[in-house]
């Protein structure tokens, strides 16, 4: 029996017990290496080379353990591997480069092990190079299963009717099909990512990807999903989930700030609210507003004034007094936006208070608005949304 054999040893050490103790350095080691020598690691991130070395300790235990038994893996062993390498296949990263990094490593994993071999370890030197050869073939052959069935799911028929249900709700039209009765429009913004400035177009895949996937876990298989570096639209059957809780997640799966405006629709009705949820966004990006899910009942006072009227115009031309003094203005700005609070206003304009009191009172003194009177306040507020939404 496997079992009962010798464990393999190269002077003095038995191999799988340094491999289980010295696989969290060695796997740091060998993610450097593979960003050193192979030009797809080279553009990643020190975050996503983190990923790499976590999935790299991972596979040093599976071999670990190959070491221990004297034999190759079994198939349970290899789910970890053949999940990342689906997730690497998702997000566009070259299959040459995932399977030469198995190589490249496990050449590595087996000189650092073979350096202080001594002639009595020729025969366990043997065996290990044969475990080696053997791990790197099973390996391999399950990574690049799984990594081209993954790439296959994504150009399935099943992903093109996805879109094309999607592009036809879209469009006003509704298929004779089964659908769910309601839906959440979600249109989406992403931030730039910080690999999207090195890592280039694959950065900007890997970030879709992850979002999609998100998506998909949260809100199931029947969510539909077109989406670009800098966001897009979801459609989200409406179960019982959390959609703040499935924007924040997003942003964990995406590594960036995410923000979304989202509105509930009949599959009928989808054409229409993608266009609502689109202007929402707009809103909660031209107004700075920090990330997460934003509904109308959240921007009904900016909605309103994004609509064309004459009171839109004549709030518009409130603060025209203003124009030629910018300092004024952004004094008025920030101090209704820290709640009258001269001093929180004074500090983050990095003024004396009373300077804040003497530009608010010449404020007053050329518009007639008072932010101490409660209706002109209010006047004052919207006058200032429609300038920040450029209405004036």
């Amino acid at each position: 029996m496997t079992d009962h054999k010798e464990p393999l040893t190269i002077n003095g050490t038995v191999l799988y017990r340094w491999l289980l103790t010295e696989r969290g350095r060695l796997s740091h080691r060998l993610a450097r290496l593979l960003a050193a020598e192979i030009p797809a690691y080279r553009r990643l991130s020190e975050t996503e080379l983190g990923t790499i070395a976590r999935i790299t300790e991972v596979n040093l235990q599976v071999f670990a353990q190959s070491l221990r038994r004297r034999a190759a893996p079994e198939d349970g062993e290899l789910e970890p591997i053949t999940a990342s390498a689906v997730q690497r296949a998702g997000e566009g990263f070259p299959l040459d480069a995932v399977m030469s990094a198995y190589s490249t490593g496990m050449l590595e994993t087996w000189r650092t092990m073979a350096a202080d071999a001594r002639p009595a370890d020729l025969a366990d030197v043997l065996a290990c190079t044969e475990l080696v050869l053997g791990y790197v073939q099973r390996a391999c052959t399950a990574v690049a299963a799984a990594y081209l069935d993954e790439r296959r799911r994504m150009d399935s028929d099943e992903q093109h009717r996805r879109y094309a249900l999607l592009s036809a709700l879209l469009r006003g039209e509704l298929p004779a099909i089964p659908l769910p009765e309601r839906y959440l429009v979600l249109a989406l913004n992403f931030d730039r990512h910080a690999d999207e400035q090195t890592g280039g177009v694959m950065a900007a895949h890997r970030k879709v990807y992850r979002a999609t996937e998100a998506l998909r876990r949260s809100a199931g298989e029947g969510v539909l999903v077109l989406l670009e570096p800098s966001g897009g639209t979801a459609l989200v059957p409406v179960t019982d989930i959390d959609f703040a809780d499935l924007v924040a997640e997003l942003g964990t799966a995406t590594g960036v700030e995410v923000r979304a405006a989202g509105v509930f629709a009949a599959p009928a009705e989808v054409s229409a609210a993608a266009q609502q949820a689109a202007e929402l966004l707009e809103l909660v990006l031209a107004l700075g507003k920090p990330p997460g899910l934003y509904r109308l009942p959240d921007l009904l006072l900016e909605y309103q004034l994004t609509r064309p009227s004459a009171a839109r115009d004549a709030l518009a031309g409130l603060l025209e007094p203003l124009e030629e003094h910018p300092d004024l203005l952004s004094t008025v700005q920030t101090y209704l936006r820290l709640g009258l609070d001269r001093r929180r206003t004074a500090a983050e304009l990095h003024l004396h208070p009373n300077t804040v009191d003497y530009r608010v009172r010449r404020a007053v003194a050329l518009t007639g608005l008072d932010p101490a009177d409660p209706q002109q306040l209010q006047q004052i507020g919207a006058a200032l949304v429609i300038r920040r939404l450029g209405g004036a």
